[in-house]
């Protein structure tokens, strides 16, 4: 039996809480694992694991062991990437996800960028809105709105996230200018639920000052991409991530409105799970990536820390 393989077979259906998911994330048979963790248990003479219809845990024994095996196997894993390093080798896997916003547009960029670099990288790109736990679902760094919490990680801030209000010069041709908080209530929105009250109202930010505005959502989405055609089409006028429409702005298919006022930014950061040893493509690509995230338009990192 190779005790390595059959410990990192173990130490993925830990994490994953599955067998099904862990032979998907190690390229291998269910087969395969299940067999990897027969031997393991034989070898050790206990049972590790306890199996039910839709779950696999592991046993006080097998929690002591996941405990160990889990920084000895990075440590491994950095020992043989360093060496790789040492030689002038920045490569292999790496899994990464990002909010569909900052994602596509400049995340997608930077991998590019670093591949070009580094072309011996291999990168999986997973670009979606949802929270994502990145030992059980396998990501080595994630960028993350607000500090993240109740995880084992290690978080570089990135900055804050403006976002402003924006409309179309056909929309204000239709609905004459906007000069005043007030005529936001008498206009077509478009924003996502989570910027609005139960009451739809949204809160203004001007200077250290705050303003509760009525509105009238016309059309809410959780997709960032949805928002910035909608404000494209002229259909509504909303609040918008600064960082999605800098090229807009710029060539004047939407116009900044009322630019003393401002939604709540929120934190960016970015996160990977913490562990005694980081493989050296996973600091590589962090060291990357954090000042290129800090320097995009409409990301504040005046207080960004590093």
């Amino acid at each position: 039996m190779n005790i390595a393989v059959a410990l990192r077979a173990f130490v993925r259906t830990v994490e994953r809480g599955s067998v099904t998911a862990a032979a998907r994330d190690l390229s291998v048979s269910q087969p395969a694992v299940t067999k990897h963790l027969r031997n393991l248990e034989q070898h050790l003479g206990a049972r590790l694991l306890e199996r039910s219809a839709r779950v696999v845990r592991p046993t006080p024994q097998g929690q002591a062991l996941y405990d160990a095996s889990r920084s000895a196997l990075a440590a491994i894993d950095a020992a043989l990437e360093g060496v790789r390093r040492d030689m002038g080798a920045i490569e292999g896997p790496l899994r990464l996800h990002a909010p569909s916003c900052i994602g596509a547009r400049h995340l997608h960029p930077i991998v590019m960028r670093f591949q070009k670099l580094f072309p011996a990288v291999t990168i999986d790109l997973v670009v979606e809105n949802r929270e994502v736990d990145l030992v059980y679902e396998n990501f080595d760094i994630a960028v993350k709105y607000g500090r993240p919490a109740g995880q084992e990680l290690i978080v570089r801030r990135l900055g804050l996230v403006r976002r402003i209000l924006v409309a179309s010069p056909t929309f204000l041709q239709r609905s004459g200018p906007i000069e005043t908080v007030e005529r936001l209530s008498e206009i077509d929105v478009i924003t996502s639920s989570t910027l609005l009250s139960q009451r739809d109202t949204l809160t203004l930010q001007q200077g250290e000052a705050s303003v509760d505005v009525p509105v009238r959502p016309v059309l809410r989405t959780n997709n960032a991409e949805v928002i910035s055609a909608t404000l494209l089409s002229g259909h509504a006028a909303g609040p918008v991530q600064r960082l999605l429409v800098n090229d807009e702005l710029a060539d004047g298919r939407l116009v900044h409105i009322l630019p003393g006022y401002e939604v709540r930014p929120t934190e960016a950061f970015l996160a990977y799970p913490s562990v005694r040893f980081m493989r050296p493509v996973v600091r590589a690509f962090s060291d990357f990536a954090v000042p290129a995230l800090r320097a995009v338009d409409g990301i504040d990192r005046s207080d960004a820390a590093a």
